[in-house]
C-alpha cells in the first residue's frame, strides 16, 4: 500500500522530514520526504496499511518545533518497491 500525503504548516526548517525519517524506521515506512516549492513537505510511503495509519497519525503532531496545521492523504496500491526511507532535494 502507498500514501502520498501532503503535511501543511510551519514545516520547513525545523526538522520534520528528519523527524519522518525517525518515525518511518520504527513503523518499518519506505520511501521519502521532500520540501515542496510553496512550503508544504510532501511525504511518499509504502508499507503495511495498519503501519501507515500510525505512521500518519504521528506525522499530523509532528516534531515539537513544527506546527502542522493540515494534512491530505491520497491512496492507492502502486509499488515502487523503495528500499529504505530517504530525505530528498
Amino acid at each position: 500500500m502507498k500514501a502520498t500525503i501532503i503535511v501543511q504548516g510551519l514545516v520547513q526548517g525545523v526538522g520534520y522530514r528528519f523527524f519522518a525519517v525517525d518515525i518511518a524506521k520504527q513503523y518499518n515506512i519506505k520511501g521519502y520526504a521532500r520540501n515542496l516549492l510553496d512550503g508544504n513537505v510532501e511525504v511518499i510511503a509504502e508499507g503495511d496499511e495498519g503501519m501507515l495509519n500510525e505512521f500518519i497519525k504521528r506525522l499530523k503532531v509532528g516534531p515539537g518545533s513544527a506546527r502542522v496545521t493540515g494534512i491530505d492523504v491520497k491512496w492507492d496500491d502502486t509499488d515502487f518497491g523503495f528500499d529504505s526511507f530517504d530525505i530528498r532535494f
